[in-house]
């Protein structure tokens, strides 16, 4: 199975140079993989390389849906504490 970015991609470009089987290509409105391209890093990484560095969390998805780089991944926040947090964060 091959990974997939969705909508809320930022084409940030960070991702691009690492795919070891260039599977990712520009595309509008976002970054889109080449499922036929795809490795998932099998063989090059022990991690995929476009989650470990994709600054988004939730936009690169595994062949099931799944995030590979899920809600909290980046900021060690739980989902469901991130509007307790923010308010916080924003109160300073």
């Amino acid at each position: 199975m091959a990974y997939k970015i969705i909508e809320g991609c930022v084409n940030c470009w960070a991702c691009l140079p690492l795919c070891p089987s260039e599977a990712i290509r520009e595309a509008l409105p976002h970054f889109m993989i080449d499922a036929r391209a795809c490795t998932e890093c099998e063989g090059d990484f022990a991690d995929p390389q476009c989650a470990s560095i994709c600054p988004i969390e939730g936009v690169i998805l595994d062949g099931l849906g799944v995030p590979v780089n899920p809600p909290g991944s980046l900021t060690g926040i739980p989902p469901d504490r991130w509007a307790e947090i923010r308010t916080q964060i924003q109160a300073r």
